[in-house]
């Protein structure tokens, strides 16, 4: 991996002049000076248009933006990533989640493991996998926590136009009010449940499918534990010990990143709520995003202008907030998924040297579906006082037919970027109507919500990550900021496990 400080580049030191020149520009005059800027400043790709037009930059920006690109060798580091390179170089790890889903060059393993989920997920909504007592399969119990519960559920919520009938549930955090809920509503003898853990030591994870099991054990036998509880883990001697044969196994892999591992088997209960067929689809939209990152030129590359507008923003503008508004309601769970994505990846204060940055990295993504954020927060982006570039995303096609609602769908999205660009000319009589404008927007445009486009939605916002890791000189795919917290809790436990004299966890279950 390259290890380029940026600010020490000419491209870095020319935008800081540049910014000082432009700060004050208003986006409405690149429009009135520039009558095909719409055109100029958009990337048409598939079934994506991606319009950049209404952000604050200008012909030279992108021109510097990409000579930033080109100084700290992201051309390098895209390939170092694609052929497989140790480029997570903090844990000595490869980082190819993007060979879970190329299937022009599939690892053996890999067409193993999907083999294996379709040939499982498709007895599941056959009816011909049932459970101890006879009964069909209808539920799926999802035990994981971070990318192995945030995926599945996103895509769950995402594409429920395509459920093939399987009902998922979700247990991620450890609060037994929320596990018993779930339990209280859930048929055992019907249902599934798949243990998602990379390592299989996940204490969260494993408390809960503890806890679960312990349940499932007093509704049916252990017995039944054989049918009813499938794993998805590299660590086989854990899962064993637990209770899941070989045969209930999924793989998972050191080269997969848990928060990018929805691509892998961690995905088997989305897998069979929508259909394999349709979960391949999704792998193959994010392929075709894989190929348009390594291959197109920067100055057409979706992921490279999101990666490079980004860094315009955090750190000539000092912005610390993106909003991501999609108008959609299915992709409701989206937000809290590049949550997860974004900030555990570049919330990293360490370069690739092992120095501290003395610049900003990173940053907070928040936001939710549109029209309802019109009515919650939209005031703060129109007339507040910070500058927080916001992500638009809208299908111009709608999956039921409801052509008088998406139309004001479309029209609400479309207003509010043409609002927050030109904003509303000050008044002496109505001062507290006026709106300075002149703020940043990207619209994604999307023909439609099918699993396929998902996956290159997805995919775009992980190569966009991996571009502001490049420029800003950190490691995007280690994790080192969650291992502190765990320590912590593991140490706080076993004082509570002191005091009591006894197992924190044998205490707790004496006080059911």
């Amino acid at each position: 991996m390259p290890k380029i400080n940026p600010t020490t580049t000419k491209a870095w030191k020319a935008l800081q002049a540049h910014f000082e020149e432009t700060k004050n520009l208003h986006i409405k005059d690149f429009f009135a000076e520039d009558g095909n800027r719409g055109k100029d400043f958009s990337i048409s790709w598939k079934d994506f248009f991606v319009d950049v037009s209404k952000n604050r930059i200008t012909p030279k920006t992108r021109e510097l933006l990409l000579q930033l690109a080109e100084e700290v060798q992201l051309e390098k580091a895209i390939k170092a990533q694609f052929s497989g390179q140790k480029i997570n170089e903090t844990e000595e790890r490869a980082v190819l989640h993007t060979a879970l889903r190329d299937f022009s060059n599939m690892k053996p393993e890999v067409a193993a493991s999907l083999q294996k989920m379709k040939d499982f997920s498709e007895k599941i909504n056959n009816g011909v996998y049932k459970g101890a007592t006879g009964k069909a399969i209808d539920t799926i119990v999802n035990i994981g926590i971070g990318g192995s519960h945030l995926g599945p559920e996103m895509v769950y919520e995402a594409l429920a136009h395509y459920r093939k009938g399987v009902q998922l549930c979700f247990i991620s955090n450890i609060d037994g009010d929320a596990v018993q809920a779930t339990l209280d509503a859930i048929d055992p003898e019907s249902t599934l449940f798949v243990v998602v853990s990379k390592s299989f030591t996940t204490k969260e994870t494993l408390a809960n499918a503890q806890f679960v099991k312990n349940w499932f054990i007093s509704k049916l036998s252990k017995k039944a534990i054989t049918t009813h509880f499938l794993a998805v883990s590299a660590n086989a001697t854990n899962v064993t010990a637990f209770g899941i044969s070989e045969e209930k196994t999924f793989p998972m892999w050191d080269w997969v990143g848990g928060r990018f591992s929805l691509w892998s088997a961690a995905g088997f209960s989305v897998c069979c709520a929508i259909g394999y067929e349709n979960f391949e689809d999704l792998l193959k939209g994010a392929h075709q995003m894989d190929v348009h990152f390594a291959t197109a030129p920067f100055s057409e590359n979706i992921p490279v202008a999101l990666g490079l507008i980004s860094v315009w923003y955090t750190n000539f503008y000092t912005c610390e907030t993106e909003a991501v508004i999609p108008y959609c309601e299915a992709l409701h769970k989206l937000i809290p998924y590049l949550q997860q994505s974004v900030m555990e990846s570049n919330g990293k204060g360490i370069d690739r040297n092992g120095e501290a940055v003395n610049y900003q990295t990173g940053g907070i993504v928040w936001g939710a579906t549109g029209t309802n954020a019109q009515h919650a927060f939209f005031q703060l982006l129109h007339q507040g006082t910070k500058i927080i570039p916001t992500d638009f995303i809208c299908f111009t096609n709608s999956l039921r037919s409801n052509l008088e609602l998406h139309e004001m769908l479309l029209a609400n999205c479309l207003a509010q970027t043409e609002a927050l660009a030109t904003g509303k000319p000050y008044s002496a009589k109505e001062p507290y109507s006026s709106f300075t404008g002149n703020k940043p927007t990207t619209t994604i445009f999307i023909q439609e919500l099918t699993p396929k486009n998902l996956g290159s939605l997805l995919a775009m916002y992980e190569h966009k990550i991996y571009v502001q890791g490049v420029v800003w000189n950190i490691f995007s795919y280690d994790q080192w900021g969650v291992q502190l917290g765990k320590e912590v809790a593991t140490a706080i436990l076993e004082n509570v496990a002191l005091l009591n004299g006894e197992h924190a966890i044998e205490y707790l279950e004496k006080r059911k």
